[in-house]
């Protein structure tokens, strides 16, 4: 019971933190700072930014209750103030949890009193930078010794980030398109927004294809390579790269086919509602996908990879 409940608690915690951190960075370099378009004038920017500051938060706190919990045998050992204190100060992941939780309850706080402007949102990219960074104290990333550590920790961290901007990114997308008819100059702002993203998107791919590999190699080995479908951690990693194929080709579709369909649209408002309709499936279908792969690396997360065994 207790293991679901961390296994769905990393995910929460995943999903805060990339949102945090991505969809801020996503309103400064993609939209418009003032204007038309810009998120500033779109009503749910703070309310998803404190939101997921608040999410983060949360889940942080109930993970180092539950972490707790599996290491003392049951809740009610875990809950104790011996159980909780010797994870917040004697272990590694506690400490970059009460670290997470307090960037994320301060980022909330901010994303609520501060008025949404590019430095409010600077600020909460900050914060979520850091949050998003202390993950690697969640995982297998600080857990590498002798020479490689150093190399598997950085490695791990700018796998995250780098997640963190695209999935961030494919939020704040979704939440654009929820509007059916938007204004002329709102158009034009999302497609220099997708066509924007697509340059980054690029880098993006090439940073988490580096560092997935550099992952692998400490994680799985290339003596352990069959561990990828003879053990539980090998096949869930092999799952989440199916995922992130098909994550690709849904970017390769936005990026060729409907972000040029849009710019044509623009010009012939006949053709825009279908134009925004495939981008709004296959925004959705590439965050379902992007959700389903914070869902095994939260889950692979708690389990002995293959050079481990």
């Amino acid at each position: 019971m207790l293991e679901p409940a961390v296994i769905i608690l990393r995910l929460l915690q995943y999903a805060g933190a990339m949102v945090l951190m991505g969809s801020s960075l996503f309103f400064i370099y993609a939209l418009p700072a003032t204007g038309p378009g810009s998120a500033a004038e779109a009503p749910w920017t703070r309310r998803l930014l404190a939101g997921a500051g608040a999410l983060l938060a949360l889940a942080t706190l109930l993970w180092i209750a539950a972490q707790a919990s599996v290491l003392a045998g049951s809740m009610a050992e875990g809950l104790k103030p011996e159980a909780l204190g010797a994870v917040v100060t004697s272990m590694d992941l506690g400490k970059a949890g009460v670290l997470r939780a307090g960037v994320a309850l301060l980022a909330t706080i901010l994303a609520v009193m501060l008025r949404p402007a590019r430095a409010s949102w600077i600020v909460a990219a900050a914060l979520g930078t850091l949050a998003t960074a202390t993950f690697a104290w969640m995982g297998h990333g600080a857990a590498t010794e002798g020479p490689g550590g150093v190399i598997h920790l950085v490695s791990d961290i700018l796998h995250s980030w780098a997640g963190a901007v695209w999935i961030g990114a494919l939020v704040a997308f979704a939440l654009i398109l929820r509007t059916r008819s938007p204004a002329p100059a709102g158009l034009v702002a999302l497609h220099r927004a997708l066509h924007g993203f697509s340059g980054i998107g690029a880098l993006l791919v090439a940073v988490l294809v580096a560092t997935g590999l550099a992952n692998s190699w400490f994680l799985v080995g290339v003596d352990r390579i069959d561990g990828l479908w003879t053990t539980p951690y090998g096949r869930l990693l092999s799952l989440k790269l199916l995922l992130f194929v098909a994550m690709l080709g849904l970017a390769a579709a936005n990026r060729f086919r409907l972000t040029p369909a849009l710019a044509l649209a623009l010009n012939e408002p006949s053709r825009q509602g279908a134009a925004l309709a495939d981008l709004r499936r296959s925004i959705a279908l590439e965050t379902a996908a992007a959700l389903g792969v914070l869902w095994l690396v939260a889950w692979f997360g708690t389990l002995a990879p293959p050079a481990a065994m």
